[in-house]
């Protein structure tokens, strides 16, 4: 029984020495990160404006910024029809304003290391306003 335990903990040992890890803030999950880690952040603040405020911590500071401010008209949305013509109503018109704001983590060579969304709403285009203004070239 303790050589089937050995030789179970030693199969164990050797599988997990062969896995690798990733560092989560260096690889890119989203649009807006893929876009901009490694970038300069003067190239962003300068783009999108000033952030609103920063905080260092050792070899790194956090930046906050918030922008894109957009009042967007959503339009109703309505069932097909028959032969093409609208159905009943499924939702109203409606008014969104829409903002984004996102924290940068920049390094001692100020260059971005990663982007964390803090508020995001749905854009006009899809799931995230975020995305739609900051990933556009």
């Amino acid at each position: 029984m303790r050589f089937v335990r050995s030789v179970t903990l030693a199969g164990l040992a050797m599988a997990l020495s062969a896995c690798t890890t990733t560092t989560p803030s260096l690889a890119p999950k989203n649009a807006v990160e893929t876009r901009w880690v490694g970038q300069s952040a003067g190239v962003f603040f300068a783009k999108y404006g000033p952030p609103l405020s920063d905080v260092d911590s050792g070899n790194t500071t956090t930046f906050t910024w918030r922008g894109g401010y957009k009042t967007a008209k959503i339009p109703a949305k309505f069932e097909e029809g028959k032969d093409g013509k609208r159905g009943r109503q499924i939702s109203s018109a409606r008014t969104s304003y829409l903002s984004c704001t996102v924290q940068l983590v920049v390094g001692s060579d100020y260059k971005i290391r990663s982007v964390r969304t803090v508020s995001d709403r749905p854009g006009v285009n899809g799931p995230s306003y975020c995305a739609e203004f900051l990933a556009a070239e």
